[in-house]
C-alpha cells in the first residue's frame, strides 16, 4: 500500500472515530479560546463528558447550572459535531439578546475554522457570518434573539435556549418552536436559576418528577474539579451572598429578584405557615386560622379582580393589634357576590373595618357595600381617588370630602408595598397562608416595579400590603385616638353620667367607630371613622 493510500485510510479511520464519538472529536480537534490560557483543544472534564453522553442518549435536556462551567462551550461543540457528521441538521440558538445567542455561533465558527481540512466536509462553509454558519452538507446553526415568533417558521433539528430563566416570553417561544421539533428534533435548555415560577423553573421541576420529556441535569459549582470552598467563599465576597447563590448553587429559592428575601420566606414557611382550622364555601376558598374574639378589633382588606376572568378577588382578615392573619379568601367570583362575602365575613368579625381597593371594577364592590348599609367602611381622601369614577364619587362622597374605599395610586402603591416588606422582613406580621407565601415567592422586581411574575397573581400580596400600610399609618393610633376623643367629648354638656356610651364596649356587633353623645343638638351617634 502506497504512503498516500495509507494516509487516506488513516483519515478515513479518524473520520469514523470522530463521527462515532463526540468526546474523541472534541478532545482531539475542537479548538476553543480559553479566557486565561488562550487557544487550546477542548479537554473535557469528566462531568462534561457525562453531560455530553446524556445529550446523545436523550433528545431533550434541561440544565440548571452554575456559572463558568463551560456548558455553553460544550453545547456549541455538540452542535458542530451534529452538523459535520449529519446532513441537513438545523441548529437554532435563542437567547435573551441577539449578542448572547451570537456568542455560541462565534464559538462554532472559530472551532470550524480551526479544523483540519479533511473534517470540513470537503468544502468551505457556504454561509459564514456572525449570526449563522451553513455547511456544504446542508447543516447550519443560526442565532436569534428572544421574540414570540422565534423558531416558528424553522424546521429545527436542535433548539438551544441559552439563559432560559431570564427570557420573559419563553413559554410563547417554546410553544411556537415545539411544533417544529415534533418530527424528531431535540431541545437543550440551559440557565442559571432566576427564582421560581418561571418557565425554566417549572419545566425543570416537572422534569425531576418525570412529568415531561426533558432530562433534568443539575450542575452546581462543586462538579468543577478545580474549585474548592475557598473559591466559593470568594464568590460571596465578589458577588454578594444572594447573587452567589444564584450563580453557583443552582438554588431556585435563593435566586431571582424577589421583593422579599428568600431566606425570610423560608423562615416563615418553617415557623408560621400552618393549615387552616376550617375551610368554608363550596370551593373551600375561605381559610380560617382563628375564630372571632369579641374583645379584638379586625380589619378586612380586599383586592378586587379586574373582571377579565384571569384574576382573583381576595381578602385578608387581620387582627389589628397583633398584625396577625386570622383568615383569608381567594376566588374567581362576581363583584356583587364578592361584596356579599365581604359584608358577611366583616360582620362576623366584630363589624370589622372593611377596606376595599376602589380602582376600576372595585367601585362595583364598593357600591354594593354602600347600598347594603354596612357602616364601618374605610374612606380615602377625595384628591387621591381616580377621576374616572366621578359619578360614584359624587354619589358616595361624605360631607368631609372623603370617599369610600382605598385608592391604590402611584403614590400609595410603593408605600403600601414597602410597609408590607418591612413588616415581613422584620417578622412583625404573622402570616399563616401557604397561598400568600407562594405569591410572595413570585412577587418580583420587574421593569423597576414590584409585581407578580408573568403568568402569576399578586392579589393576596396587594391586599395584605394595604392592610400592613393602614395598620402602620392609621390603625396603630386607634387606641390613642379613642382616648383623646373620649376626653374631648367629656367637655360637652350632658344630662347624666350614662349619656356617653362607647358602643364598642357595649355591643361588639355594632360599629366600634360610632359614639353616642348628648350635646346642645340633642342625642345621637357620631361616626368617628375619620379618625382612621
Amino acid at each position: 500500500m502506497s504512503e498516500q493510500s495509507n494516509i487516506k485510510e488513516r483519515i478515513k479511520e479518524e473520520f469514523i472515530k470522530c463521527s462515532q464519538d463526540p468526546v474523541y472529536f472534541m478532545k482531539k480537534y475542537y479548538m476553543i479560546q480559553h479566557p486565561q490560557r488562550g487557544r487550546q483543544l477542548f479537554d473535557l472534564y469528566p462531568f462534561q463528558e457525562k453531560v455530553l453522553r446524556l445529550f446523545q442518549k436523550y433528545p431533550d435536556s434541561i440544565i440548571n447550572k452554575s456559572r463558568q462551567l463551560g456548558i455553553s462551550t460544550l453545547v456549541s461543540a455538540y452542535s458542530l459535531w451534529l452538523m459535520i457528521f449529519n446532513k441537513d441538521k438545523n441548529v437554532l440558538v435563542i437567547a435573551t439578546k441577539q449578542d448572547t445567542a451570537k456568542n455560541m455561533v462565534t464559538k462554532v465558527r472559530f472551532a470550524y475554522d480551526n479544523l483540519p481540512i479533511w473534517l470540513k466536509i470537503g468544502a468551505a462553509a457556504t454561509e459564514n457570518n456572525r449570526l449563522s454558519l451553513r455547511l456544504a452538507n446542508g447543516s447550519q446553526i443560526k442565532a436569534v434573539s428572544a421574540a414570540s415568533d422565534a423558531g416558528r417558521s424553522e424546521a429545527v433539528s436542535l433548539l438551544i435556549i441559552d439563559e432560559a430563566a431570564f427570557i420573559d416570553n419563553i413559554e410563547t417561544i417554546y410553544t411556537a418552536a415545539k411544533m417544529t421539533l415534533a418530527t424528531g428534533g431535540g431541545c437543550i435548555s440551559l440557565s442559571t436559576p432566576n427564582g421560581i415560577g418561571n418557565w425554566f423553573h417549572k419545566t425543570y421541576t416537572t422534569a425531576q418528577k418525570s412529568e415531561n420529556n426533558f432530562i433534568p441535569i443539575s450542575l452546581p459549582w462543586t462538579v468543577h474539579p478545580e474549585r474548592d470552598q475557598a473559591w466559593r467563599d470568594e464568590q460571596d465576597v465578589d458577588l454578594g451572598k444572594r447573587n452567589a447563590a444564584q450563580e453557583c448553587d443552582c438554588d431556585f429559592l435563593s435566586s431571582g429578584n424577589t421583593v422579599i428575601e428568600p431566606e425570610i420566606l423560608s423562615w416563615y414557611e418553617q415557623n408560621m405557615i400552618t393549615e387552616p382550622i376550617e375551610k368554608r364555601f363550596v370551593d373551600k376558598s375561605y381559610w380560617i386560622w382563628e375564630y372571632v374574639d369579641p374583645m379584638k378589633y379586625y380589619a378586612v382588606v380586599a383586592d378586587v379582580a379586574r373582571g377579565d376572568g384571569s384574576d382573583y378577588s381576595a381578602f385578608h382578615i387581620i387582627d389589628i393589634d397583633t398584625m396577625t392573619q386570622v383568615a383569608e379568601y381567594q376566588s374567581q367570583i362576581g363583584t356583587r357576590e364578592f361584596a356579599n362575602v365581604l359584608i358577611s365575613c366583616a360582620t362576623e368579625y366584630n363589624q370589622a373595618l372593611l377596606v376595599v381597593e376602589n380602582a376600576n371594577i372595585g367601585w362595583d364592590v364598593v357600591q354594593s357595600i354602600q347600598e347594603s348599609g354596612y357602616s364601618n367602611m374605610y374612606y380615602s381622601i377625595r384628591s387621591e381617588a381616580t377621576a374616572d369614577f366621578e359619578t360614584y364619587l359624587n354619589k358616595y362622597q361624605r360631607s368631609d370630602g372623603l370617599v369610600p374605599g382605598f385608592t391604590m395610586s402611584p403614590r400609595t402603591r410603593p408605600l403600601a408595598i414597602e410597609k408590607m416588606r418591612d413588616s415581613i422582613e422584620n417578622k412583625i406580621a404573622t402570616i399563616r397562608s401557604r397561598r400568600l407565601l407562594e405569591e410572595f415567592r413570585v412577587f418580583i422586581w420587574k421593569n423597576n416595579k414590584q409585581q407578580a411574575m408573568s403568568g402569576y397573581h399578586d392579589d393576596l400580596v396587594m391586599s395584605f400590603s394595604i392592610g400592613m400600610y393602614l395598620r402602620e399609618t392609621s390603625l396603630r393610633y386607634r387606641k390613642t385616638a379613642e382616648s383623646l376623643t373620649y376626653n374631648s367629648l367629656n367637655n360637652f354638656s350632658k344630662t347624666n353620667s350614662d349619656s356617653m356610651l362607647y358602643n364598642a364596649n357595649s355591643n361588639y356587633n355594632q360599629n366600634p367607630w360610632s359614639m353616642q353623645i348628648t350635646n346642645t343638638q340633642g342625642t345621637g351617634n357620631e361616626d368617628l371613622t375619620w379618625l382612621l
